[in-house]
């Protein structure tokens, strides 16, 4: 338990490829991987997939079109139980003061109060969710 950070039910993340900063993320125990609001979402020839992050909600979306190598693409079981084929990137993030390699797949999160969710494979041997707690990164 040492050395582990304390976060709350939603931070702040910056996905700095992206250009993304300060971006709100719901913390999701639940979620076995991390997943990133965006529109337009297309793979082109299997290397490299193609969106766009343009959400008039979320502030920190700069309607940018952009183009990066493909991850690889998982199967993912959504919020409502529907197993979904997603691509995924794989970029540095800032969290909490420190950058991090993330994996991060690409999908519609419009009806979902927070762009960005982060699961439990980056949470884990890193940091504790107290979730009676939010923002704990700002007060930093």
């Amino acid at each position: 338990m040492q050395n582990k950070k304390i976060v709350g039910s939603v931070e702040v993340i910056s996905i700095l490829d992206l250009e993304l900063f300060d971006l709100d993320a719901k913390i999701d125990t639940g979620a076995d991987s991390n997943a990133l609001h965006c529109d337009d979402i297309y793979i082109d020839q299997g290397k490299y997939v193609h969106f766009r992050l343009v959400d008039e909600v979320h502030p920190s979306y700069h309607d940018k079109k952009m183009i990066l190598p493909l991850y690889k693409l998982k199967k993912v079981r959504s919020s409502n139980g529907e197993l979904q084929l997603r691509p995924s990137i794989k970029v540095d993030v800032m969290f909490f003061g420190k950058k991090y390699k993330a994996v991060i797949s690409l999908t519609n999160r419009a009806d979902m109060k927070y762009p960005m969710l982060i699961g439990r494979k980056f949470l884990s041997g890193r940091f504790l969710v107290d979730v009676s707690q939010e923002y704990l990164a700002k007060s930093k």
